[in-house]
């Protein structure tokens, strides 16, 4: 049996080939020097990675060193790793010529799968919709012999609702990790290495807010099956200032660093349905989560040519303002965009919504080189990874691949804010002005967005309704004027 290689996401025992499989980790302090992670990330990554060589015991081989090939020249033993989870590290595994690179795991479609999935498309464009289909059908998920449980696929509509006119959900919080002496000691170590200036983060580290232990995984599940499931869908696309977690699962971190497989989480949901504990819209929008738009970006990843990740369809070249970059939030006067910066500096997360529909909306609106957009959402977010934000914000944030993710730009003004989320109730400004003093930022960028990609989106259906609408803005000029001396500025 070969010495198994595991990346610091690639945590779980399935990616073991037995229990008791010899391990090599290799902890590279040039991943943290390279580029400027969030503090948070950081300290999950090494958490997990530690805690993880410690349920091994002497199973494990733990190096901690500058690059990864320092660590590797040393091994003498035949290494095996399963397929990595960015192109750059699968080329690194490969080019060394003396590491056996297996198939991935920790994705419920593999990767024959998928291909013959594409070949069987022909020229049909490749739709989550039907890939979703396709993995509930292959996996006999949420099934009736060949029809889906309830006599529908999607339940995206019961899906929708605006948040209550609460504080909070109401729902019990997540189950929060407990920091131990492995918390504590990685800290230590990240304040040394940022005091003798190897490394600099983003953000706040602390409290750990993510699971970094297989356990403590099982319980965020067990937590979110039993307490947070039912309420999940109906809000899932719906924001509240005082409630960042809601009901939705944290599961993310923990799955994209392999403590958990997808597989097990969707079956625990559907269990939970079966046994009549969450109502089945619920289970339906968590199940298209993670069988599949998480498995859908995945591929998508590899299937894409690598030069994907720098299409730039709207033409977008200004650069990311330091006020963003930073996470500096109390330069920010939109209440929206304020507070969900904040939230990213203090927990390096914030659910889908107010990434897509606040922090890449924004950014789109604005025209920010899509490459900076992609990059600063990997770097932000303790869930991110080069796999999962290439298709993420290239594709459907930006849309700067024109197309071929998404069928229309999720653009947007703050009329969408201010049905789906409580931040509008306090802000500054107003929704519903497009120019002066109290012009929402996201509204009056709206159309400023719109204008300036007209000629560009003119061939799509899907938005020739808003474009349609430039031509009744008596106000278009001053709107234009407004937007333009706003540049980079902090709205």
């Amino acid at each position: 049996m070969t010495v198994r290689w595991l990346f610091g996401d690639q945590l779980g025992p399935h990616f073991l080939d037995a229990p008791d499989q010899p391990v090599l980790m290799i902890e590279a302090r040039s991943v943290f020097a390279r580029r400027r992670f969030h503090r948070a990330k950081a300290h999950l990554v090494l958490s997990a990675m530690r805690h993880r060589a410690a349920e091994l015991g002497g199973q494990c081989t733990y190096v901690s060193t500058d690059t990864y090939a320092q660590a590797l020249d040393d091994v003498a033993e035949p290494l095996s790793v399963c397929h990595p989870t960015s192109s750059a590290a699968l080329r690194f595994a490969v080019g060394r010529g003396d590491i056996d690179v297996l198939p991935a795991r920790g994705f419920a479609t593999s990767m024959e799968v998928f291909d013959a999935w594409v070949k069987s498309r022909g020229r049909r464009r490749l739709l989550m919709e039907d890939f979703y289909r396709d993995a509930r059908r292959r996996l006999h998920v949420l099934m009736e012999d060949d029809e889906p449980v309830g006599g529908r696929w999607n339940f995206d509509a019961d899906n929708r609702e605006p948040p209550p006119r609460t504080p909070t959900l109401g729902v019990a919080e997540p189950e929060w990790p407990i920091e131990d002496e492995i918390d504590l000691k990685v800290r230590d170590d990240l304040d040394r290495w940022e005091r003798d200036g190897h490394v600099s983060f983003l953000g706040s580290d602390g409290p750990r807010r993510f699971a970094a232990t297989r356990g403590e995984a099982l319980a965020l599940l067990d937590g979110f099956i039993a307490h947070r499931l039912a309420s999940f869908g109906p809000h899932e696309d719906a924001m509240l200032s005082a409630d960042p977690w809601m009901a939705h699962s944290l599961l993310s971190a923990p799955m994209n660093l392999g403590l958990l497989d997808p597989r097990e989480v969707v079956a625990r949901a559907e269990e939970a349905y079966h046994r009549g504990d969450a109502p089945l819209a619920s289970v339906e929008g968590f199940v298209r989560q993670v069988i599949g738009w998480r498995d859908f970006v995945w591929h998508l990843y590899w299937h894409l040519a690598d030069s994907y990740r720098d299409l730039n369809a709207l033409d977008a070249t200004e650069a990311l303002p330091d006020w963003f970059s930073e996470l500096d939030a109390e330069s920010v006067d939109a209440a929206c965009l304020s507070g969900i910066l904040a939230d990213v500096r203090d927990h390096g997360w914030v659910n889908h919504i107010p990434r897509l529909m606040v922090l890449g909306n924004y950014a789109m609106q604005r025209g920010w080189e899509p490459a900076q957009v992609t990059d600063w959402f990997h770097r932000a977010f303790v869930d991110g990874y080069d796999w999962v934000m290439v298709p993420n914000v290239v594709g459907m944030s930006q849309y700067a691949d024109g197309g071929i993710l998404a069928t229309k730009p999720y653009a947007a003004g703050g009329a969408y804010i201010k049905k789906m989320s409580d931040y509008c109730r306090g802000c500054r400004y107003d929704p519903g002005t497009r120019v002066g003093p109290d012009a929402c930022p996201f509204t009056a960028g709206y159309w400023a967005f719109l204008h300036r990609n007209r000629e560009r989106l003119s061939g799509n259906p899907r938005i020739a309704q808003p474009l349609s609408g430039l031509d009744r803005l008596s106000d278009l000029g001053p709107l234009l004027a407004q937007e333009s001396a706003r540049g980079s500025s902090a709205p």
